[in-house]
């Protein structure tokens, strides 16, 4: 099987289009979904010059395996850092962190990032805070006030703010619900 990632494929419109244009260049798809086909057979170079040049007509881009790892070496490295590392003593400034860290331009990064995720990596980062303040208060060991300061929010206010805007509630509702209710995402479907 052969996994292909799909720039500006992102509606059930573009799965239809690209899956013809699969069947037309004799490609096989197990699975097509937006922004991703998993193929049943290895594809020659040809036929993905080919689909290329189809895929180019129609407004959509193969994103090679080389973009592929690295937006999955984004998503690794915001994941560790935000659930993983202690983050008590440091504020982080993430364009240049990830930057030094994956050794590219930020701005490349954070393109290439929204191009194929459809949203900003901004964003990213912070559905993942959001995701790491679910957890905190569901095992309610630290106050709003060290929660806030251990992900380098400004204040609660800000951390509330955003919070709300995120999930649609506050945290103190959030709270109220507790573990039966307050569903929390696995970590890889965060978007």
């Amino acid at each position: 099987m052969k996994e292909l990632h799909i720039k500006n494929m992102v509606c059930n419109r573009c799965i239809l289009v690209v899956g013809q244009e699969l069947e037309k260049l004799g490609l096989k798809p197990e699975r097509i979904t937006l922004g991703e086909v998993v193929l049943t057979t290895e594809p020659s170079d040809e036929q993905l010059s080919r689909l290329d040049l189809a895929l180019e007509k129609l407004g959509f881009e193969r994103i090679d395996d080389r973009k592929a790892r690295l937006i999955e070496a984004i998503k690794k490295q915001v994941i560790e850092e935000i659930h993983y590392k202690d983050r008590q003593s440091r504020r982080l400034n993430w364009s240049s962190w990830l930057a030094d860290q994956l050794h590219y331009d930020y701005s490349y990064l954070s393109s290439l990032f929204s191009s194929v995720e459809g949203i900003t990596l901004e964003q990213y980062i912070i559905h993942q805070k959001i995701e790491k303040v679910k957890e905190l208060l569901f095992y309610d060991e630290l106050t709003l006030s060290q929660i806030a300061h251990q992900l380098d929010y400004s204040s609660v206010a800000h951390l509330s703010a955003q919070f709300k805007k995120v999930t649609g509630m506050t945290p103190t509702e959030l709270k109220k619900l507790r573990p039966n209710q307050a569903a929390r995402k696995p970590l890889d479907s965060v978007s």
